[in-house]
């Protein structure tokens, strides 16, 4: 006779509990953006230790801010709206129009992203194209872990958390642009004043 069961098993049972050497070697986000204008936030991270890092993962908390309006839905706003999130994306099942990719990173915890094994040396460059809509000075924080569950912890060299933060203004318009009729190329004007 077979009993059946209402629970799972933990989601955590096959992560190790050990420390990994990790560091980001770049992180970027243009310092200039205007609302309505393609951005690219980007993290190049490295395998600095011995071991293989079991499924390296990237939190970003800040793309939304918390608004005080009165009777909304949800009081959690996008200052960026994720366009094209990292990781490789999925393949269509059938031919269609594909607008707003995921990217194949995507988890279901909230605003965390995971990229699977990186190898020890190996570095991995992740990418969200992101469209800022709202204007004004934010803050974006980024937390890397070595998994998901929070036993497989990622540590600079001597011991801290792996983390940063990059600041963007956000203009209210696109700078304004025009053609040089003497040479045929876009000139970019400077971006409005952030209120």
């Amino acid at each position: 006779m077979l009993a059946g069961g209402c629970g799972s098993a933990r989601q955590d049972v096959h992560e190790p509990a050990r420390t990994y050497s990790v560091k980001v070697v770049e992180a970027s986000f243009p310092k200039r953006q205007a609302v309505a204008r393609l951005a690219s936030f980007q993290l190049r991270i490295t395998n600095s230790g011995t071991r293989t890092v079991p499924n390296l993962a990237v939190s970003l908390d800040s793309f939304y801010y918390t608004s005080t309006y009165p009777l909304l839905a949800a009081r959690k706003r996008p200052v960026w709206v994720v366009e094209v999130g990292p990781g490789p994306g999925s393949p269509a099942p059938v031919e269609s129009q594909v607008v707003s990719p995921p990217g194949g990173a995507q988890t279901a915890y909230v605003n965390t992203w995971a990229f699977g094994p990186l190898e020890p040396g190996s570095t991995k460059t992740l990418t969200w194209q992101v469209v800022p809509v709202k204007a004004g000075r934010y803050t974006v924080h980024y937390t890397v872990a070595a998994g998901l569950a929070g036993k497989a912890k990622a540590r600079l060299a001597f011991g801290r958390r792996v983390q940063g933060q990059l600041t963007a203004d956000i203009a209210p318009a696109p700078p304004h642009m025009h053609v040089d009729p003497r040479t045929g190329e876009v000139v970019v004007g400077k971006y409005p004043i952030v209120p």
